[in-house]
């Protein structure tokens, strides 16, 4: 059984990002699925000063830990000013110092969604061109353009060519 972490980089509890990555996820047959709340993850803003003081926070470790133990990890993306959460930022800067391949070479979706006609596509933009260098072993992205219109919280992503791009990439995993 392949065992999936997912998550939305967003600390907002109602994250459209959250509720994307987990539909993606429970799209895959016989795997187990853990969505990953950001907010579990809070720590000090990362700086070279605090690490030398303090050492990696255990919740950092904990975070890299799970990446490690997954098979495949799908990340939706919040865009904020044009880039990744504040929130996941932090988070990815603190992993990053466990190991500069963050990921673990682990098989790896990448998606985001916005309310708005570009879904993201900046921050995805920047996470496709960054993440292989952080040990992504990337198998696809999509970005859901205004979600508000294109999913519902009882079917998933109402748009049936928008629905068929993300299968697509889920099925040739």
């Amino acid at each position: 059984m392949k065992k999936i972490i997912a998550f939305g980089a967003s600390t907002s509890k109602n994250s459209i990002n959250k509720q994307l990555a987990t539909y993606a996820a429970n799209q895959f047959k016989n795997a187990s699925v853990e969505v990953l709340n950001l907010n579990d993850f809070e720590m000090p803003i990362y700086s070279v000063d605090k690490e030398s003081e303090t050492g990696i926070p255990q919740i950092a470790q904990d975070f890299y830990a799970k990446i490690g133990n997954s098979d495949l990890i799908i990340i939706s993306f919040a865009e904020h000013n044009g880039s990744y959460s504040t929130a996941f930022k932090n988070i990815f800067d603190w992993s990053s110092r466990i190991n500069g391949k963050t990921f673990q070479e682990k098989p790896m979706i990448l998606l985001s969604t916005s309310p708005g006609p570009r879904g993201g596509s900046t921050v995805l933009e920047i996470a496709k061109n960054r993440f292989p260098f952080q040990g992504a072993d990337l198998k696809g992205s999509f970005s859901l353009p205004n979600f508000n219109e294109n999913f519902d919280a009882e079917n998933g992503i109402t748009n049936p060519e928008l629905k068929s791009q993300l299968l697509e990439i889920i099925n040739s995993i």
